[in-house]
């Protein structure tokens, strides 16, 4: 009953019923409808309005249309679909539309108002219903309004209503106006009320089936129906069937030209015929359930007195419904069921209850006024017969005798009307009998009734026909013509029945009750199997329909012969049928039935049978001519006669039944000694009978063909019968065999049986058993000559034969294609396929033929006849389907364009591996890949068509799945190639209305709603699961090439499917919901809508759950779209602006569905990773709304309420039934963020390692890993088919019995092994699921964190969040069962969440100072006191918002996901150190302004501070640290010496952290006792190497270098602790320095690298400055090392001695260096330190070291060149003129942090000094031995002067006043930051960030400004600090000389000068190591000092040092020094030096 009217949508939900008859004989069809009701579910019309679905919102509720659409839509959900909340919607919805059933398909009426109103609509405008205000419509509108008002005679308003939802509507039906449209929704909506009007009757409580719906919702639509009926429901259905008529309706649509395309015309009357069928089979389904009373019944009886049959004899659908209705109204079968049962329906049956009924309805059917149908008569007089007679067994109807007693009349009168003819050929031959199962059991019953209940009639019958027999015969004898006016009415009763069980598509097997097992079968259910339940009937019954069947064949007149076959060949139809049959046949031949039946046993027997055939064989073989003769063809004289023929045909008939469903009888037969059917009908063959004979003879082998025992022998049998000739006889003639038959005699008769019987054999031979060697001995071994014969004279000629029946063209098309296609299919090209083999042939060598899948291929590979005429095969069947005319054949068409597709399909897997092996060969071939055969042009259009055509099958998808199933396969396959994708597009779009039909096939094949659903329910028929996965597996081919088009070049397919400009930029495209602005409906759209269904409900995407592999394919898409360039930014905009498509999925996730956990997973991961990109593109966008309104929905907390606008700030409480059910606002969720975490599973189950018997396990490993191979998603996986062809070739080869006994053995473990792999590839897959899901939360999250605006998310907030996340995702990964593969994930993910913690608790503790008090807003900052403000007095004690504890907690986890890894995971454990420093970040102090003002404190106030914050927790975390001991340490530390190169680095940062924060040296002392620490110093010599090859202008990567820094820093650290500097010592680190050879070679300078001139350095810094990346680090080393080694200070210095000297070289060219870039100072600044602290005076003597005399020599040498290059090294760079302070502070200030702090720092005690104090330092102890500027000392050189100083001192004064003003400055600002200007800020901000300032937020600028000013700030007051050391040292310097010269000098012209000042140089224990220098020899020099020069001196000195200088310098001492506790140290020494000026020297 549905399946001829295509199915219309989706939410059919048929199921058909499994109905299992209890003992009460009442069918219950469990929730199944499919037949009427039960069994197939609201049976559905067409599908394409099918997209009429789409809500119309206001425009689409047309009141013809929209609320039946509902209507629709609710009883599906309540009654297929059993959705609970649909009840009380179907309840509302029946009480709202209870008029528009009664009064059933009326329509509003036409009105003078409404005319009038429409008519004005033009000017004045018109309401329309469901839109607020008037509307004008267009001149346009009005007119179609009333041409459609007067077709369908509806109210004007009616159908301005219907043409505005048309408008709505129209993108669902391309090339359709919105009139034409119309006139589809108009009938659309009738249809939508018939069919809920029948569902709901289908429901009722009722007699026949229950589709087990709860009883409220039974009662409601029984109670519902019930209602309709008293209104007479029955009288409008039948006078609505008999008014609506399909031609009359088209007539008058046709005068309104309202009928479009030949599509449109299929559609509108597929919908008319389908309102019929539905009306129709609502009385069906009624009566079904509840008879109908007696008026109803007798107007049933009236309308069907009037009905005629169709052109062809049969009753259409709608007739075929009510007739069944009106027998299922006399179905009187419950009366054979128990008691209780009995009476309840008794008390429900008209036929008992209602008075008169029986005598109503008997005058009325006994009436002798003829029907129209005097066969439709007969049929309801013989149920009503069979309804009295079964009445009359009841107990007490002895009132109704009179009645009961006529049965027999009755019957007689309906026999006489040939009843069984009628019933035959008119109800059982209809084309809509068998599509339901109620039908059949109706008819069924019928025939059944009248077997058992009427045996008389039966015994008449026969008779009857015995009388009849015998008259013919004597007629015959007589020679007389046989009488007409014989009946034939037993005959008929046998075609019948023949014909009612021949199909069986329910498989029901209601033969069975004719089979009455005289023994048991093995089964000891019989009944029960097929039936449901075990005898349903008492077996009387049975025994009497067993007995009707083996009585007939007794005796049996021959008139009656063939009947009865056929009756037995309906009855053997099924698997246990056919072995009661067998038996039969089997038992009729035996011989104790010989003494009745005579000499030759019953005619009905194989006996009788296969000895007839015997017989005809020899008789004819004696008339079979020489080959020579011609006559040959003419039969010869004693032929078969055509009675013969027809009986041989029956019992041929037969035996191909019962082999077919019966094995054993299959075997039985064949292996028979006497009877050996296969070499008698081989022989028959060969001998002269007509084709049609001949070809049930092939179909009888083929049914015995499917035993592969049997198949094997076959085919040898076949090649020696030369069937078709292989063998070509010299001396013959003329050809023989089938050939010639098919050319010289079918093609003259124009039939062709026997060579489409001939392809159906090989085609099951070619399944069953395919033979290699087949006909060896005789010609070239091979399949070849069957191919050739099938290719070149059936399917190359098979279009241009004459055909008498049209439809048999395409029955030779679908069977020869088949036998390609199978050939095809189980072809694998082997190597050994393209080498030629030689076999020998009598003596010589030939080669063999290839197997028959290397031809097709090789056929199909080339521009060959064959690939030609598929081709135009498929071109030919397109255009068939595009007409939608039924034609001869159309199924034949279907099939056979399927096997062509299918056969492209097969080539395009397999070309690839067929053309590597071709070019591997030296095989002389040449074949192209199809897809650009496929490319070629069409000979008759002339054009490159072939694909297109190929694609317009998809159009085709409703009504042939299959063909568009093949072609989205075919188009998936070639869209893979991007040169091809280019030109398909040109294809697709070169014509406009080619271009819109492929679009509308795409989307068509998208939008099919047939979801999974029969697939999950068990109940669908095999045909309906079929083809609903089938439509499943289109779309989930068109989504694959939508998502392989895409990652192909622009212009793509994908591109055009999806509705992106092709001819503009495709950035530029706008898309726009469909119809608008002529948008047409794409592919995108039908996306979205299979995404949207359900976001809407609580449950979330319908699409999820039900079909969970397109959904993921539909996000991906989605996916692919937003993250490629071109086409993201037009559909984030389509989906944010029309589809709000993110926020409504978000809001739903996590989704659940444990059975398909792969895909759930897949479709979260693409569904966050295009929210990542949202997030992304709209905070950079500044889109903040939307922004907000993802973040609140994925970290929310509190419930989320749904958001009445897009900004989120009204919130309209009504619209969620949560806004007044949640009253306490403070019941918190779990956050969407970590619910989705929480739905990826971390554990991931193993399957079972592999127990293998007989295989060896090792070697199965290695084959299960060569059969592995990269699916479409990159994951490697095991090919199963593969592995088990390996394995299953593997036992074939095993040779002898043993291995015989064993297969059984070794097959079942190969199934073993396979599943094995299967689970194992499905562990594969859930792991890379897994990942990927993680890898997608993971991106999510950090785009939240970085990427979305700050403020969006309030910092409290923000760290309460990263501190969930954290805390759940280390719960997940530290759980023992979780899944190592997921650790890397994890780690990335927490590294990053640690530094965004970090760094939002470093924020928060900033925060404070800006809302500080006003007085001194950074005080408490600074001091270590933590005194927290005023205003942040409530905030909670500890750290941070989050608390210690809940730090404490994260640290935990972080060590143990540490030690979690144990030895491998190296980069897992990368990210964990990244994320422990960050997390150990937190408790360093944050950069606070230096206010100048810290140290305003005593001593004893600082010592006796509280411990602040910082200090407690770091305090803390080093306890945690610590507490998990060795463990810990062993794994940092051998990470630090060992592994990836990013790895050390950070396991070296990170201990270089834990021993600077570790105060009780813990670690220092497990490095120092386990060794490491001598490894890392050991390995500086293998550095040493590697960082040579760094120094060449192209370098090497850099990884060496940076290693090598980190190894450093390390070091460096370690020695700033007084043990760690005695370790270092210990392990001779500067003895290591000083053997690496790197550090001489320092490259040549750039001359244009001076400073300020060079470009700012690339990635790649240049060579010099490598070299001081790598110099200057040691240099450091060296350093901190003399100032930490106090007790082993001479030690220290002279193994940093040992290093200058070994070094000396450089050492030189660095102090000689007359570059002054900030690098250079550097380097200067470093040795010039290292030089005064270990090469001090006299230090040689103090050296413990035993060196011998000349080397003591040389020692001195080096230590005396080092001093004084450094003296001159000073003249040379102050002689460079002021500039140089300048420059030092230049540098001071230039934006290089790492510089900065090298510059800054000099060691650990005095970060304050730098470069310029320390060159003072060493001024200090030079200046003091020379006495005036002018003396020469040394030839060459002029050493400096006090002059210096004295410009120093003033300089640095002066400069030290506008340092302290800029600072002030600085400082105001940074405490009013937000008052600051605009441009200010930006410029600020700019030198932070030079690029994008203008993207961030307000609230970002002020921070980066408060950065740049603290910066600032502290850079001020470094340079204060400088400028103050430099004039302290200056002073004390001017201070000495002027002391010693003015006191204690005595000059040359005084008496005892030399004596004084031997002793004075003694005294200063400098004249060693200076005398040690031939050179110099300052005695000479200080002996030349005059009184003039003292005086000179003095008077100089006064100058200079006047009264502004000491009152600047006393100014400075009173803003600076106070604070800075060198208190009147300038103050005294000014006093001093004016003191000794004003001394008079006498």
């Amino acid at each position: 009953m549905g399946q001829s009217r295509v199915r219309s949508f989706a939410h059919t939900c048929s199921s058909p019923a499994r109905g299992s008859q209890g003992d009460s004989g009442r069918l219950s069809v469990q929730a199944s409808p499919r037949a009427g009701p039960p069994v197939r579910g609201p049976p559905c019309g067409r599908r394409a309005p099918a997209v009429l679905l789409q809500d119309g919102g206001a425009v689409g509720a047309a009141s013809l249309w929209g609320p039946y659409k509902d209507i629709w839509h609710t009883v599906v959900n309540a009654l297929w679909r059993r959705q609970p909340e649909a009840v009380h919607l179907l309840d509302m919805i029946l009480k709202k539309h209870k008029p528009d059933f009664i009064s059933l398909f009326k329509n509003p009426p036409k009105n003078v108002q409404q005319h009038e109103k429409v008519q004005k609509a033009g000017t004045e405008g018109v309401a329309i219903q469901g839109q607020q205000g008037t509307r004008l419509l267009p001149e346009q509108l009005i007119k179609e309004a009333f041409i459609i008002s007067d077709l369908f005679d509806i109210g004007e308003l009616s159908a301005v209503e219907l043409l505005l939802a048309g408008e709505h509507q129209q993108p669902h039906f391309p090339g359709l106006t919105r009139g034409l449209v119309a006139v589809l929704l108009y009938w659309d909506g009738k249809r939508c009320i018939a069919n809920s009007l029948k569902t709901l009757i289908q429901s009722r409580r009722g007699k026949t089936w229950t589709l087990e719906l709860s009883p409220e919702l039974v009662s409601m639509t029984t109670r519902f129906t019930d209602e309709l009926m008293e209104q007479g429901l029955t009288y409008k259905v039948l006078t609505l069937v008999s008014q609506i008529d399909v031609n009359n309706e088209f007539e008058k649509l046709q005068r309104e030209r309202g009928l479009g395309s030949e599509k449109h015309r299929k559609e509108v009357s597929d919908l008319i015929k389908e309102c019929r069928q539905s009306l129709a089979e609502s009385l069906f389904a009624w009566a079904c359930q509840s008879p109908l009373a007696k008026d109803d019944t007798l107007l049933l009886i009236g309308h069907l007195e009037r009905v005629t049959v169709e052109a062809n004899g049969s009753l259409d659908a709608v007739n075929l419904a009510l007739l069944m209705a009106l027998l299922y109204c006399f179905d009187t079968s419950f009366i054979e069921q128990s008691t209780e049962e009995r009476d309840d329906m008794i008390h429900q049956l008209p036929l008992l209850t209602e008075r008169q009924y029986i005598a109503t309805i008997h005058s009325r059917l006994q009436d002798s006024q003829p029907w129209k149908l005097p066969g439709l008569q007969a049929t309801v007089r013989l149920a009503w017969a069979l309804a009295l007679r079964g009445i009359s067994q009841l107990p007490d109807v002895t009132a109704l005798a009179e009645f009961t007693e006529a049965d027999e009349a009755i019957a007689e009168l309906a026999i006489a009307d040939s009843v069984f003819l009628f019933l035959t050929e008119s109800v059982v031959l209809s084309e809509n009998f068998y599509q339901e199962e109620f039908y059949i059991r109706r008819t069924h019953n019928l025939i059944t009734d009248f077997l058992a209940f009427m045996p008389m009639k039966v015994k008449q019958l026969k008779n009857r026909a015995d009388e009849d027999a015998r008259m013919i015969h004597m007629s015959i004898q007589m020679g007389n013509e046989p009488p007409i006016s014989l009946r034939r009415d037993l005959e008929h009763l046998m075609l019948l029945i023949g014909e009612l069980y021949k199909k069986n598509p329910f498989h029901l097997e209601l033969a069975l009750e004719y089979w009455c097992p005289s023994e048991p079968l093995q089964t000891p259910t019989i009944m029960g199997s097929y039936l449901g339940v075990a005898h349903q009937r008492p077996p009387q019954r049975q025994v009497v329909l067993s007995k009707f069947v083996r009585q007939m064949g007794d005796l049996l007149p021959p008139t009656i012969y063939i009947p009865y076959l056929k009756m037995l060949q309906g009855l053997a139809n099924g698997p246990q049928c056919a072995h009661y049959c067998f038996s039969l046949l089997k038992v009729n031949g035996s011989s104790h039935v010989e003494n009745i039946q005579g000499a030759g046993g019953s005619p009905v027997s194989w006996e009788h049978f296969f000895h007839s055939l015997l017989l005809y064989h020899e008789h004819l073989r004696k008339d079979l001519p020489s080959a020579d003769s011609v006559q040959y063809r003419h039969l010869p004289s004693r032929g078969i006669t055509q009675k013969e023929q027809d009986g041989l045909i029956a019992f041929l008939q037969l035996t191909s039944t019962i082999i077919t469903w019966s094995e054993n009888a299959r075997l039985a037969l064949c292996e028979h000694p006497q009877w050996t059917p296969v070499v008698v009908i081989l022989g028959l063959l060969q001998c002269s009978i007509p084709p049609v004979l001949k070809a049930e003879l092939l179909k009888t082998l083929a049914a015995f063909g499917k035993s592969p025992e049997i198949a094997a022998s076959l085919w040898q049998s076949l090649e020696y019968t030369q069937i078709l000739q292989t063998v070509r006889v010299p001396s013959q003639r003329q050809a023989i065999g089938i050939e010639v038959e098919l050319n010289e005699i079918e093609s003259r008769c124009e039939e062709y049986p026997l060579t489409r019987a001939f392809c159906q054999l090989i085609s099951t031979l070619v399944e069953s058993s395919f033979p290699s060697n087949l006909g060896a001995g005789l010609r070239p071994p091979g399949f070849d000559p069957y191919l050739q014969f099938l290719r070149d004279s059936v399917f190359l000629r098979f279009r241009t034969r004459a055909y008498r029946r049209a439809a048999e063209k395409w029955e030779v098309a679908e069977v020869v294609l088949e036998v390609f296609y199978k050939l095809l299919r189980d072809y694998e090209p082997q190597l050994e396929d393209f080498v030629d083999q030689f076999v020998e042939l009598q003596g010589e060598e030939i080669i063999a033929y290839k197997p028959p899948g290397f031809s097709l291929m090789y056929h199909l590979l080339n521009e060959s006849p064959m690939l030609e005429l598929a081709l135009s095969l498929l071109e030919e069947g397109v255009k068939q389907l595009d007409t939608y005319a039924p034609f001869p054949g159309k199924k034949h068409l279907e099939k056979a364009v399927q096997h062509c597709l299918a056969l492209l399909n097969l080539t395009l897997q397999k070309e690839n591996l067929f053309m590597d092996l071709l070019r591997e060969s030296q095989l002389a071939l040449i074949v192209s890949p199809l897809e650009q055969l496929l490319q070629g042009i069409n000979p008759r259009t002339k054009k490159a068509d072939n694909v297109v055509n190929i694609a317009r099958y998809l159009y085709h998808g409703n009504s042939n799945p299959e063909l568009a199933f093949e072609s989205a396969k075919i188009l998936c396959c070639i869209s893979c190639n991007s040169n091809i994708q280019i030109k398909l597009v040109g294809d697709f779009t070169h014509d406009q209305s080619v271009s819109q039909k492929l679009m509308a096939g795409f989307v068509e094949c998208l939008d099919s709603e047939d979801t999974e659903e029969f697939v999950r329910v068990e109940e669908g028929s095999e045909y309906e699961k079929k083809l609903a996965a089938i439509r499943h597996e289109t779309r989930i081919h068109i989504l694959n090439l939508l998502i392989t088009s895409l990652e192909r070049n622009p212009p793509n397919l994908a591109l055009y499917l999806l509705g992106f400009e092709l001819k503009k930029p495709i950035s530029t495209t706008n898309l726009q919901d469909p119809g608008v602005l002529g948008c047409p409906r794409t592919c995108l759209h039908a996306i979205f809508n299979i995404l949207e269904k359900g976001t809407e409900g609580r449950t979330g995407p319908v699409a999820v759950q039900e079909y969970p592999q397109l959904a993921e394919l539909c996000y991906q898409v989605i996916y692919q779209l937003c993250a490629c360039s071109d086409t993201s930014g037009p559909t984030m905009r389509y989906l944010r602006t029309s589809q709000d498509f993110l926020f409504s999925q978000l809001q739903h996730l996590p989704f659940s569905n444990k059975e398909y956990e792969i895909s759930m997973l897949n479709q979260m991961s693409w569904l966050m990773k295009t929210a990542s990109i949202e997030l992304r593109v709209t905070s950079l966008n500044r889109q903040r709304s939307h922004t907000q309104r993802l973040l609140h929905l994925l970290l929310d907390d509190m419930p989320v309420k749904p958001y009445s606008d897009g900004e989120g700030g009204i919130e309209d409480e009504t619209r969620s039934v949560s806004g007044f059910l949640h009253f306490d606002t403070a019941t918190k969720v779990r956050r969407k963020i970590l619910s989705i975490l929480d739905s990826i599973d971390f554990s991931q189950e193993i399957p079972e390692p592999l127990q293998l018997d007989f295989f060896d396990r090792a070697q199965i490993e290695q084959v299960i890993a060569n059969c592995e191979h990269k699916n479409l998603r990159g994951q490697t996986i095991c090919n199963v088919k593969l592995l088990h062809r390996v394995l299953v070739a593997e036992v074939n080869a095993l040779q002898g019995m043993a291995a015989i006994g064993q297969r059984p053995l070794l097959m079942e473990e190969i199934s073993t092994i396979l599943q094995y792999v299967v689970g194992r590839n499905k562990l594969l897959q859930c792991l890379h699921a897994k990942r990927h899901a993680l890898e997608s939360w993971r991106q999510l999250v950090e785009i939240i964190l970085t990427a979305c605006p700050q403020e969006l998310i309030q910092a409290e907030d923000r760290q309460l969040i990263i501190r969930d996340i954290l805390q759940d995702v280390h719960d997940k990964v530290l759980d023992d069962e979780a899944a190592q593969e997921l650790m890397p994930v994890v780690a990335g993910a927490v590294f990053t969440l640690t530094a965004h913690l970090s760094q939002a608790v470093r924020t928060e503790q900033k925060q404070p100072l800006v809302s500080g008090p006003g007085e001194a807003p950074y005080a408490f900052m600074l001091d270590s006191s933590w005194t927290s403000p005023p205003a942040a007095e409530n905030r909670p004690m500890g750290f941070a918002s989050i608390g210690d504890s809940s730090l404490h907690i994260i640290l935990k986890k972080l060590l143990d996901f540490i030690l979690k890894t144990g030895g491998g995971f190296q980069r897992v454990r990368t990210h964990l150190y990244g994320s422990l420093l960050y997390y150990l970040q937190i408790a360093q102090r944050p950069d606070e302004p230096d206010t100048l003002e810290a140290a305003k404190k005593t001593m004893w106030e600082r010592l006796t501070a509280p411990e602040d914050v910082f200090s407690k927790l770091q305090r803390e975390n080093m306890a945690i640290i610590e507490s998990y001991g060795a463990a810990l340490m062993e794994v940092v530390c051998r990470d630090a010496c060992d592994g990836h190169e990013i790895g050390r680095m950070l396991a070296l940062a990170l201990l270089d952290r834990i021993v600077s924060v570790d105060k009780q040296q813990q670690w220092l002392l497990y490095l120092s006792n386990s060794g490491y620490l001598k490894v890392l110093v050991d390995s500086l010599v293998e550095d040493d190497r590697t960082l040579q090859s760094l120094l060449t202008p192209q370098p090497p990567l850099l990884k060496a270098l940076y290693t090598y820094e980190s190894k450093m820093a390390l070091l460096t650290r370690v020695a700033k602790l007084q043990q760690g500097a005695l370790e270092l010592l210990r392990s001779g680190v500067v003895v290591r320095l000083a053997q690496c050879q790197v550090y001489d070679m320092r490259p040549e300078m750039d001359p244009h690298g001076m400073f300020g001139m060079r470009d700012p350095p690339m990635f790649i810094p240049t060579p010099v400055d490598r070299y001081r990346q790598i110099l200057l680090p040691a240099l450091q080393l060296c350093q901190v090392i003399l100032t930490s080694s106090i007790a082993q200070h001479l030690q220290a210095a002279g193994q940093v001695l040992q290093f200058l000297i070994s070094h000396s070289d450089t050492i030189q060219a660095i102090l000689r260096c007359h570059d002054v870039s900030a690098g250079s100072l550097q380097e200067l600044a470093l040795l010039t330190g290292i030089i005064s602290k270990a090469a001090l005076p006299g230090m040689l003597s103090e050296l413990d070291v035993d060196v011998n005399e000349g080397s003591l020599m040389e020692l001195q040498g080096h230590i005396g060149r080092f001093q004084v290059t450094d003296l001159f090294l000073e003249i040379v760079i102050l002689r460079c003129s002021q500039a140089i302070p300048k420059l030092l502070l230049c540098t001071l200030i230039k934006k290089q942090p790492s510089k900065r702090k090298n510059d800054l720092k000099l060691s650990v005690q005095q970060p304050e000094q730098c470069r310029l104090e320390e060159m003072c330092v060493k001024w200090s102890t030079v200046f003091s031995y020379l006495l005036d500027t002018q003396v020469p000392v040394v030839p060459y050189w002029r050493l400096p002067g006090l002059g210096i100083i004295v410009y120093l001192l003033k300089q640095s004064a002066s400069d030290f006043f506008s340092y302290y003003d800029s600072h002030r400055r600085s400082l105001n600002k940074l405490q009013n930051v937000e008052q600051l200007p605009p441009d200010e800020i930006k410029e600020l901000c700019q030198s932070v960030m030079p690029a994008g300032v203008d993207k961030i937020s307000t609230a970002q600028k002020c921070a980066l400004a408060r950065r740049r000013l603290v910066k600032l700030i502290n850079n001020r007051a470094k340079l204060l600090s400088l400028c103050s050391f430099i004039i302290e040292t200056c002073l004390f310097i001017l201070w000495r000389h002027l002391e010693y010269y003015l006191l204690h000098c005595t000059p040359t012209d005084s008496q005892d000068s030399l004596f004084a000042s031997r002793t004075l140089f003694k005294s200063r224990r400098l004249q060693d190591s200076f005398s040690s220098e031939p050179n110099l020899d300052f005695r000479s020099g200080l002996a030349s000092v005059s009184q003039h020069d003292i005086d000179q001196l003095q008077s100089d000195a006064i100058n200079a040092f006047g009264e502004s200088l000491q009152k600047k310098l006393l100014d400075i001492e009173g803003l600076y020094s106070k604070v800075r506790s060198r208190y009147s140290f300038i103050q005294a020494l000014v006093r001093r030096i004016r003191g000794l000026l004003r001394i008079s020297r006498s």
